[in-house]
């Protein structure tokens, strides 16, 4: 049986010659009366160093396909079908070959270290411990007994919090909705992968902002989904550059996070907003938009969301109460036409069989109380002083070293570094002197930026991070 390998494509030449011997053996191409060729013999055969073999043997012995005897050489194992012989499955396999990719290894990192002692994280997207309405849900708790029925819930979600939230996005948003307009997610993540899932297919073509969160997600390249980048300035993306994209592909849909967008902060002007909307009206392109910091504007003014300035249904609009309330209560909506809804809230059921009941009781509660005003406006006054803090030491520790547009809400500076840099050995140094950041090239496509988010700390922590920051600039020779 000839073997051959590759060498332009991602998969590893060890996992090429593992598959291939693995296809050979269970065809009955190679026989089990003859050993394999010597780990030797084959590396020089495919012109391939000796480890690469070694590797692919190792694999295939863990999994009970070949026996290694000493002074012998390597053999098909006789006994793979029989009693006596237990095979393992080849996990390693499956978990590279599955369709839905995982996150980028810089994530899962970022993610899995920034929680060890000592470590100040300025890179996770979430609020502090001491923003949390941990007071309100207890009195909450306490007044209000819980006698909701425990079965599956309604496919659209509670139907009480649904039309809390009309009432909520009427006061907060200008925004007029029908109750049956919304659904119930686990946060604005899963809202994201219903309408990837439902609503588009392999081969569609979408746009999202450079850089934005959407960028860092794995879930497009998951489904076969192809993204266009359209730039962000400090008044957010260019009309003009959806125009562009549009004359020379077919777009299926714009993601767009239209205020304090995440990671630069930045707000899109309102002259902006009215021309993507009629683009989205001219060419009859969906606009997903993602509305997580709305709510956290500094000075108190909300303007208008995308939605609420859309007289076509041609929004779907996301948003959770992870950024403004707390990220594990899992409380976000999708709200948009009936039937998109609808088909999402069947995507949905396929998934979880529907939200679970107790935290959409207490988010109604909350998000129904007076209790949910005064939170917010402390929330506002905090995130500032944060903002502040982390300002004041970037630009005293600095020295014009790295240069920002100072965010009016949200909670992310998104930050220039003004020396060629590779941002990830940049992080790498930062978390040896116990502080994280995300590194702009997750985000987006532009080399030298990163992302601090002052919602997880406080002034104190903030400081610091920003001096251990520094110390790694300096180390890395900046």
């Amino acid at each position: 049986m000839q073997f051959m390998l590759d060498r332009s494509i991602k998969k590893p030449m060890y996992r090429q010659l593992a598959e291939q011997i693995e296809n050979g053996i269970i065809s009955g191409d190679l026989s089990q009366d003859q050993p394999l060729p010597s780990e030797r013999e084959l590396a020089k055969k495919l012109q391939i160093n000796r480890s690469t073999v070694v590797t692919a043997y190792d694999e295939l012995e863990a999994i009970g396909l070949i026996v290694r005897k000493k002074g012998s050489g390597t053999y098909i194992n006789t006994d793979i079908w029989g009693l006596t012989h237990k095979r393992v499955p080849n996990w390693g396999r499956y978990v590279e070959d599955g369709s839905f990719l995982p996150n980028l290894p810089l994530v899962q990192k970022l993610r899995n270290e920034t929680e060890q002692e000592g470590m100040i994280n300025l890179s996770s997207g979430e609020l502090a411990a001491d923003l949390l309405p941990n007071d309100q849900f207890a009195r909450i708790l306490k007044d209000h007994a819980f006698d909701e029925h425990l079965g599956y819930d309604h496919p659209l979600g509670d139907a009480g919090l649904r039309e809390t939230i009309c009432k909520h996005v009427k006061t907060y948003k200008n925004m007029v909705v029908d109750p049956n307009s919304i659904l119930i997610t686990s946060g604005a993540q899963q809202a994201i992968h219903l309408i990837v899932q439902c609503l588009l297919k392999p081969g569609d073509t979408v746009a999202i902002e450079d850089p934005s969160y959407a960028f860092s997600l794995p879930i497009f390249q998951s489904f076969g989904i192809r993204t266009l980048l359209l730039p962000v300035d400090q008044y957010g993306l260019n009309p003009d550059d959806i125009v562009a994209l549009q004359r020379k592909h077919r777009i299926r849909m714009l993601f767009l996070n239209p205020d304090y967008q995440n990671p630069t902060g930045t707000k899109m002007s309102l002259e902006r907003r009215k021309r993507i909307l009629e683009l989205s009206s001219k060419y009859g392109i969906p606009i997903i938009e993602d509305d997580p910091y709305n709510l956290t504007s500094f000075d108190g003014r909300i303007g208008p969301t995308l939605k609420s300035m859309d007289d076509n249904e041609n929004v779907v609009y996301i948003s959770s109460l992870s950024k403004v309330v707390a990220s594990g209560l899992r409380i976000g909506w999708i709200i948009g036409p009936e039937k998109v809804i609808k088909r999402l809230s069947d995507g949905k059921q396929q998934i979880d069989f529907g939200h679970s009941v107790f935290p959409q009781w207490l988010a109604n509660q909350f998000l129904d109380s007076p209790q949910f005003d005064k939170h917010v406006s402390n929330l506002r006054i905090q995130l500032r002083e944060r903002r502040n803090a982390l300002i004041l030491a970037l630009d005293s520790l600095t020295k014009n070293e790295v240069t920002y547009l100072v965010p009016q809400g949200g909670i992310h500076l998104w930050c220039k570094i003004n020396h060629e840099i590779d941002e990830y050995k940049l992080l790498e140094e930062s978390m040896k002197k116990g502080v994280s950041f995300v590194p702009g090239r997750i985000m987006g496509s532009t080399n030298g930026y990163v992302r601090f988010t002052y919602g997880k700390g406080n002034g104190a922590s903030i400081q610091e991070g920003i001096s251990r920051f520094v110390y790694a600039l300096r180390s890395y020779g900046v």
